[in-house]
């Protein structure tokens, strides 16, 4: 992957009397200058890069779990580390509104600008969210932050130590020159295992769409390029003109090479969801309030929220053809604090005009996945299949 060279001077200015204004406030901003630890130092010689090379950020909720990158000397990005996640706040599923302390799932992107020396919690710096997807779908919401002190309402949260080594890896990166860091933020890993476990979610579809994101970086380990049509993310392509966000996409150019090869890796985890579709049971995993590494167990009584820290619940979801769906969207809205009662009516799998309707109000994939989902002459197994994409 090319990228910008930038002048180290301008680099550190941007660090220099920086103030954002959320999950932040008056700091020490000595702090934002400690070197790269000597041991993390090590290790990316050992891997083949070096500080000042690229990095790349990946989340994962439900493991709790934040990953860095780094770009070695062929372009590709080489896995550093993983850190354990001290807290994250809401449920699985992407941000939509102000005070919903949900950690939004996406692309993003992070900007010198973005990082925040004086943060009131040691360090931090913005993911970048809304970003032109979040907003064109009218989602709200500002400030979600990486940042230390193992509190979260919205944010991710790390210890003073984890955030204090992870702002000295990307502020090197930024110093090397690297205009902006991605941060790729998912419910969870996109494993067969999780995705079958996941299949009736109301999110799935959202979630489908992520993973064409992940599948490219997984393949090619570069760091895919984002844009946005259709209301859905768009991976390595190009169009003739602008793409935009709400309107349907325009005729896309893309690398056949890079289309076979993303192509084969997602038919081979489709084929292994369906495998475990037949044995595994769909459910949805309602938190009180997020989640923790269980590696910080020990240390419950530090976190924000600590009598939120309980095991979640997992809704088992019924793959049969539901007859009174005002009944089961009731039902699951009640369960899960999610779900409004409208989206669990509109995923309901009725067949009326009415529900024809509500259904053509969601967005084109939500919409297909939803209405995979319906009953047939051939079954709940059939329509499984056919929302994960497998021929019967």
């Amino acid at each position: 992957m090319k990228y910008q060279v930038s002048k180290p001077l301008a680099a550190l200015v941007a660090f220099a009397g920086l103030s954002l204004s959320a999950c932040q406030e008056s700091g020490l901003s000595h702090r934002a200058l400690a070197p790269v630890p000597p041991e993390t130092l090590t290790k990316m010689q050992q891997i083949g890069t070096t500080k000042e090379a690229p990095m790349l950020i990946r989340a994962y909720k439900k493991e709790a779990e934040l990953e860095i990158w780094k770009m070695g000397a062929d372009g590709k990005y080489v896995h550093l580390k993983t850190y354990p996640m001290c807290r994250w706040s809401g449920q699985l599923g992407p941000k939509t509104r102000e005070g919903d302390r949900q950690v939004p799932e996406g692309f993003y992107s992070i900007t010198p600008a973005q990082m925040n020396p004086n943060s009131s919690y040691y360090l931090s710096f913005n993911v970048g969210y809304p970003n032109e997807l979040d907003r064109a779908l009218g989602h709200s919401g500002s400030t979600i932050m990486v940042h230390g002190a193992c509190s979260s309402a919205g944010c991710f949260s790390m210890t003073d130590a984890q955030i204090a080594e992870i702002y000295a890896i990307a502020r090197s990166s930024f110093e090397g020159g690297q205009r902006a860091i991605q941060m790729q933020s998912y419910p969870f890993r996109m494993s067969a295992e999780n995705l079958a476990k996941h299949r009736l979610d109301p999110n799935i579809g959202f979630w489908k769409n992520l993973k064409e994101g992940n599948d490219h970086f997984e393949v090619t380990k570069q760091e895919p390029q984002v844009a946005f049509c259709g209301r859905r993310y768009v991976f390595d392509a190009t169009a003739n003109g602008d793409m935009d966000p709400v309107s349907a996409c325009p005729p896309l150019k893309r690398d056949p090479e890079l289309v076979a090869s993303v192509s084969a890796k997602a038919a081979k985890d489709d084929e292994k969801i369906a495998e475990l579709a037949e044995s595994v049971k769909p459910v949805r995993i309602v938190y009180q309030d997020g989640g923790m590494h269980p590696s910080f167990l020990s240390r419950v009584a530090e976190t924000s929220r600590p009598e939120a820290l309980t095991a979640p619940s997992e809704i088992a979801l019924d793959e049969k053809p539901v007859r009174d769906g005002a009944k089961a969207a009731k039902q699951l809205a009640a369960k899960s604090p999610v779900v409004t009662l409208a989206t669990a009516k509109a995923a309901a799998p009725d067949r009326t005009p009415e529900s024809s309707t509500a259904a053509r109000s969601l967005p084109p994939d939500l919409r297909r996945d939803m209405s995979a989902l319906a009953a047939d002459e051939n079954g709940p197994t059939s329509s499984i299949k056919k929302a994960l994409g497998q021929k019967k």
